[in-house]
């Protein structure tokens, strides 16, 4: 896991999980889309993330720094979450 992910992973809801994104997305340019669904499974948890910067260039270095892919015309990245206590 890179160092970023692992940043975001320390989050323990969905809220502070897209407010943690947004933070680190405003290195790379204004966030224009965010969605952020959330699965639980038995040992784990993670939310698949989906969002856009206002530019392909933005997005492109943003790519290369979260490991995010394509997904449609969205970005996609997974992030593993921290179980609650």
């Amino acid at each position: 896991m890179n160092q970023a992910l692992q940043e975001l992973s320390h989050c323990g809801d969905v809220r502070s999980l897209e407010s943690a994104l947004r933070a680190f997305c405003s290195g790379f340019g204004s966030v224009s889309h965010l969605d952020v669904l959330s699965m639980v499974g038995a040992e784990k948890r993670q939310a698949v993330c989906l969002l856009r910067l206002n530019s392909p260039e933005q997005e492109r270095a943003l790519m290369a720094r979260l490991g995010a892919i394509r997904f449609g015309d969205d970005l996609c990245v997974v992030v593993e979450m921290r179980l609650p206590d």
